[in-house]
């Protein structure tokens, strides 16, 4: 299988304040260790931002980079993305991961859009499609919690009135309200590129009724190794492959960390249980 890493699953976050942040040496090793074939951007300052530079660095380590997640105003009238997005596409090869931003700090909280606010996001989803395209790249909407694509409402609506391929985050759609399982049936066509997280749905139901905000269902565990949650991951995977899924598939589970995990321990253990759950299911 085609597997990478996100520097997430270490806790590296772009959203200020979100806990203790890994240095990449450390983070890259434990990828290179774990068998992982390449990784994401992560946030900005994580890597280099000089491209052969950075290229350089990840392979010193054994490793391709498959993408970045980028989260852009998308619904704002008057607001132009497309220099944001024209940066990101210059500077970083692989998938162009999109994340329709609420232009508010943090995922705690989003904006309802009125009709004008919707059609200017898929308006804006189209032309990134169109551009990443004739630039022979990819761009793929990635529904997150805490954006303004988080509900299975969003998602079809996107679905149905924009092209741009997906992301299909178990984690996030669960989350949000969409059954990622069905949501593979569905729309495998659309499936562009694959985030993939298991979820305790007892602590996600508390996120989605208001009990426990987002960011500290994260750090408590909402995220959990592949097969240790409620997600159907085995039947997922099987499904995209049945359908002819030829992309990656992206190790990321969202983490808080509040320290320096011993080596071994904290995210390189979540993710070998992961890789292990995977494999076995493979077999």
């Amino acid at each position: 299988m085609r597997i990478a890493g996100a520097p997430i699953s270490w806790g590296v976050c772009e959203v200020p304040g979100w806990g203790h942040q890994m240095a990449p040496a450390r983070v890259l090793a434990e990828m290179r260790d774990l068998g992982l074939a390449a990784t994401e951007l992560g946030p900005d300052g994580f890597l280099p931002a000089a491209r052969d530079e950075r290229e350089a660095l990840l392979s010193s380590y054994g490793l391709g980079l498959v993408g970045a997640f980028v989260p852009v105003v998308l619904h704002d009238p008057d607001h132009d993305p497309m220099p944001e997005v024209e940066r990101a596409l210059d500077a970083m090869s692989g998938v162009l991961v999109l994340a329709a931003a609420t232009g508010l700090a943090g995922y705690d909280g989003r904006p309802a859009l009125d009709t004008r606010a919707w059609a200017t996001l898929l308006s804006n989803l189209d032309a990134i499609t169109a551009r990443a395209a004739r630039r022979g790249r990819l761009a793929a909407l990635h529904p997150h919690v805490g954006t303004v694509v988080e509900t299975r409402a969003d998602v079809e609506r996107v679905l149905s009135g924009s092209a741009v391929p997906l992301c299909l985050d178990t984690g996030h759609l669960l989350v949000g309200g969409t059954d990622p399982a069905w949501l593979t049936r569905f729309a495998a066509a659309r499936i562009a590129h694959v985030h993939l997280k298991d979820v305790d749905a007892a602590l996600a139901a508390r996120v989605v009724g208001g009990e426990v905000a987002y960011s500290d269902a994260v750090r408590d565990g909402l995220y959990r190794p592949l097969g240790e949650g409620d997600v159907d991951i085995s039947g997922i995977v099987a499904t995209l492959e049945g359908a002819g899924y030829g992309g990656w598939y992206v190790m990321e589970q969202d983490a808080v960390l509040a320290e320096e995990p011993a080596p071994g321990t904290g995210p390189y253990e979540d993710v070998r249980r992961s890789l292990d759950y995977l494999a076995g299911a493979a077999r």
